[in-house]
């Protein structure tokens, strides 16, 4: 058996085949697209039979991922972060890391990184997309926030950019330049509203209409928290992926990046900040469902008020994202609904996704 290491690019990958003592048998550079990767099949394939390993980067490996399955060819997917031998070497080439790659894949020492399938690949992207767009959303508002304040607009609408906020808007007259810096961005919020609608439409569809039954009643679980609704639901069911990899709650909070740092030095430990490694979007919707658990969820408003009186806000709030995960991890590991749940809240949940997705 023998082994293949691969770094790759956007429009190119280096190659490293390697035998089982560690030695050096080919490397070549070939373009990343299936002709590229096709050539390597067959020029690994000259030396007997071997496996693969890519290093993960963006999602330039995901059609050599898929071609090499396609072939049957088993292939791992490598976590750089994890991988020291390469994220901490002095000097790095394309060359010395597809090299290493494969010395580490004929020893086993390959940290993976989680894989979902390529279906579960493209719903993910599609979640995703909606959240890029979200956020660019958020940056034309701020400019407009901006431009209000420079000329001391104030409003009293409960949603600046609702209906009766946009009309307004529309009204304002500022100077020419201005004036075409708002026309711009109100109509673009205009255009990122429609199109948001549009992948809002087809999330609900995926979340009620998934054809994994288990995903389904893993949705209409996570509507039983408060804080969360079917988007975000489907944020953490898509990010996450199957929960049965994580064998404890600690676990799950460790790779979303929410465990605390951890320093010690002889007798001394303590903890400090939290990792932030892992999935930013989980801890985004997490951020987002605290501030909404603590005021309304009777368990979280307790757990966040005795926190904030020790530690202040932003450590309380943390302290809530953390447990509220550790929740999620319980209900969908045993199937069962959050025991704090407001069925009458889940049934109106449950009917407003019913609604869109029609």
């Amino acid at each position: 058996m023998n082994y293949v290491g691969i770094d790759v690019h956007k429009q190119s990958f280096q190659a490293a085949v390697v035998d089982q003592t560690g030695s050096c048998l080919e490397e070549f550079r070939l373009r990343n697209n299936r002709e590229g990767i096709e050539q390597l099949i067959e020029r690994a394939g000259c030396y007997g039979s071997f496996q693969a390993v890519v290093e993960s980067s963006a999602n330039y490996w995901n059609k050599l991922f898929d071609v090499m399955q396609e072939n049957s060819i088993p292939i791992k997917l490598s976590n750089p972060h994890k991988t020291k031998a390469i994220a901490e070497a002095k000097v790095k080439t394309d060359k010395i890391d597809a090299r290493t790659l494969a010395q580490l894949l004929g020893v086993d020492l390959v940290a993976e990184c989680y894989v979902p399938s390529r279906e579960d690949r493209e719903k993910r992207a599609l979640i995703r997309e909606r959240a890029s767009l979200t956020k660019i959303r958020t940056e034309h508002r701020n400019k407009i926030h901006d431009l209000l304040a420079k000329y001391e607009y104030s409003h009293g609408f409960s949603d600046l950019f609702g209906k009766e906020g946009m009309t307004w808007l529309k009204t304002l007259k500022l100077s020419h330049y201005d004036q075409v810096i708002l026309d711009t961005n109100l109509r673009l919020l205009e255009s990122f509203d429609a199109e948001i609608e549009k992948l809002s439409i087809e999330i609900a569809k995926l979340a009620i209409n998934h054809t994994d039954e288990n995903q389904q009643n893993q949705v209409k679980l996570l509507l039983g928290l408060k804080g969360i609704d079917y988007y975000g639901a489907m944020i953490l069911l898509s990010e996450i992926g199957d929960i049965k990899r994580f064998a404890t709650p600690e676990k799950l909070v460790s790779w979303a990046g929410l465990a605390p740092r951890t320093h010690q030095s002889g007798e001394t430990s303590y903890n400090g900040h939290i990792t932030k490694k892992g999935s930013s979007r989980v801890r985004w919707i997490l951020g987002q469902a605290a501030q909404t658990a603590r005021l309304y969820d009777l368990k979280f408003k307790t757990f966040y008020e005795r926190i904030t009186s020790r530690k202040g806000h932003n450590k309380a709030l943390v302290a809530t994202m953390r447990k509220m995960l550790v929740v999620i991890w319980t209900i969908l590991t045993k199937n069962e609904p959050y025991s704090g749940e407001d069925r009458e809240l889940t049934e109106r949940k449950i009917k407003r996704l019913t609604r869109i997705s029609l």
